[in-house]
C-alpha cells in the first residue's frame, strides 16, 4: 500500500527539520509518488537524491527504532525462513532479518502497523521480537533474494560471499606475484655480483701476473669496479629484505594460503575422500587435497542454481590457482636460494684459489673478503631454500581436480 501525502509528510519530517529539504519539497514529492504510484522514498532518493542512509535515519527518528539497510550478505538464520509464506511478508511489508539470542529482529516499513504485528505473530508463535524500520525497496530485496531460495543455501548471500573469498584470494595471488618479482629482482642482482666478481678475479689475476705493469692502474680501476659492482648488488638485496613489502617466511606464505581457503569449509557442500590413500606431508600439500577431494553438489530448481553452482566452481578454481601461485612463489624463493648458494660458493672458491695460486700479499684483503662474502650467502641461501626440501609432487593434483 502506498503512503498518503500526509503519511509522508509526517515519516519524513525530519528531513525538513535536519534543513535537506523544504517542507514544499517533501509535500511535492508525496504528491508525485502518489500520482505515480510508487513509494515517497524513490522520489526522495532518484529525484532529489537524498542518500537511502539519510532516509533510514529519517524514519528512525519518526518511529523512535533501529533501521536496517538491505545487504545480500546478511547471514539471515534458516530456521527463520523455513516454512514462511512469502506472500504473508509481501502484504505488509516486513522481513525476519536476525535472530539476536531469542528475539527475532523484523525489518518493517512501518515498525508501529498493528497489523503487520499481529501477522509476525501469528508468523513466529514463540519467541520475542524488534522491530527495525526499513525502506520498502530493501524489505522487496529481502523478500526476493531469501525466500526464492533454499533456506539452507540462500543464494542473495551466497554468490556475494563466494565473490568476496574471490577477491580475497586475487588479492593474495597478486601479494604472490609481487614476492616473485622481489625474487627475480634479487637473482638479477645476483647476476651484477658476479659480474663484479669476475671483473675483479680479472684484475686481481693480471695484477699479480707481473705483465704489462704500466697497464697496473686499469687493473686496480678493474677492481674498485667489480668492488662497486658488488656493493651495488649487496645495497638492492639488502633493500629487498628490510623493506615493508619483504618477502615473507614459507610458514607464513603456506598459513595466508590457508586462510585465504577458509571459505572451504562453509561453502562447499560434498567431499570425496582421499582417493590416493596418502595423506598430504605438509600442511600446502594438505591444502591440495582439499581442493582435489571437494566437490559441489547442488540440487537443481527454479532459484538460480545453476549461477549459484557456476560460482562455487569459480571459487574451486580459483583456490587451486590461489594454491598453485603459493607453490611458484615458495619455489622461487627456494630458487633465489640456489641461486645465493651458487654465487657464495663461487665467490669462496675463487677467493681461496687465488690466496693458494697467487701466496700471501696485502691483496689476500681483497680475497678474504671475496671468501667472507661467499660464505655469508651460503648461509642465506640455505635459510632461503631449506624449508622447500617437504614440497614435492604432491602439487600436481590440482591440476587434474576437474
Amino acid at each position: 500500500m502506498i503512503m498518503s501525502v500526509a503519511e509522508s509528510m509526517e515519516n519524513f519530517q525530519a528531513l525538513v527539520d535536519w534543513g535537506t529539504i523544504t517542507a514544499g519539497q517533501l509535500r511535492s514529492s508525496g504528491e508525485a509518488a502518489q500520482a505515480m504510484d510508487v513509494e515517497v522514498e524513490e522520489i526522495l532518493r532518484y529525484g532529489l537524491g537524498i542518500p537511502r542512509r539519510k532516509l533510514l535515519e529519517a524514519l528512525a527518528s519518526h518511529y523512535r527504532c533501529e533501521w536496517v539497510e538491505y545487504d545480500e550478505r546478511l547471514p539471515v538464520p534458516p530456521e527463520l525462513l523455513t516454512g514462511l509464506d512469502p506472500e504473508r511478508p509481501c502484504s505488509n511489508l516486513w522481513f525476519p532479518v536476525a535472530l539476536d539470542d531469542d528475539t527475532v529482529v523484523i525489518a518493517a516499513r512501518n515498525p508501529c502497523d498493528p497489523l503487520m504485528i499481529e501477522e509476525v505473530a501469528d508468523c513466529f508463535k514463540a519467541g520475542k521480537f524488534r522491530f527495525h524500520v526499513a525502506l520498502a525497496e530493501d524489505i522487496s530485496y529481502f523478500i526476493e533474494d531469501f525466500l526464492n531460495s533454499d533456506p539452507t543455501h540462500l543464494i542473495g548471500n551466497e554468490r556475494t560471499a563466494l565473490a568476496l573469498w574471490r577477491n580475497t584470494m586475487a588479492r593474495w595471488r597478486t601479494k604472490l606475484a609481487s614476492y616473485r618479482t622481489d625474487f627475480a629482482r634479487v637473482r638479477t642482482q645476483l647476476s651484477l655480483l658476479r659480474g663484479g666478481l669476475t671483473m675483479m678475479i680479472i684484475g686481481r689475476t693480471l695484477l699479480r701476473s707481473g705483465k704489462a705493469i704500466h697497464l697496473a692502474p686499469i687493473y686496480w680501476t678493474m677492481i674498485a669496479v667489480g668492488l662497486l659492482l658488488i656493493f651495488l648488488g649487496l645495497l638492492s638485496y639488502h633493500r629487498v629484505k628490510k623493506s615493508i613489502f619483504r618477502p615473507p617466511r614459507h610458514e607464513t606464505l603456506v598459513e595466508v594460503t590457508a586462510a585465504s581457503l577458509y571459505f572451504l569449509e562453509n561453502y562447499q557442500f560434498a567431499e570425496r575422500g582421499n582417493t590416493s590413500g596418502e595423506d598430504g606431508k605438509t600442511m600446502l600439500a594438505r591444502l591440495s587435497d582439499m581442493v582435489h577431494c571437494t566437490v559441489v553438489i547442488i540440487e537443481p530448481s527454479r532459484d538460480n542454481k545453476p549461477r549459484s553452482q557456476l560460482a562455487h566452481e569459480r571459487d574451486l578454481f580459483a583456490a587451486q590457482r590461489t594454491i598453485a601461485a603459493c607453490y611458484r612463489t615458495i619455489y622461487s624463493r627456494a630458487r633465489t636460494g640456489l641461486s645465493f648458494i651458487r654465487t657464495g660458493v663461487s665467490f669462496a672458491s675463487v677467493g681461496v684459489g687465488l690466496i693458494t695460486y697467487f701466496g700471501v700479499s696485502m691483496l689476500n684483503i681483497v680475497d678474504a673478503f671475496i671468501i667472507l662474502a661467499g660464505l655469508l650467502m651460503v648461509v642465506d641461501g640455505i635459510f632461503w631454500s631449506w624449508p622447500v626440501r617437504k614440497e614435492n609432487y604432491e602439487a600436481s593434483k590440482c591440476a587434474v581436480s576437474f
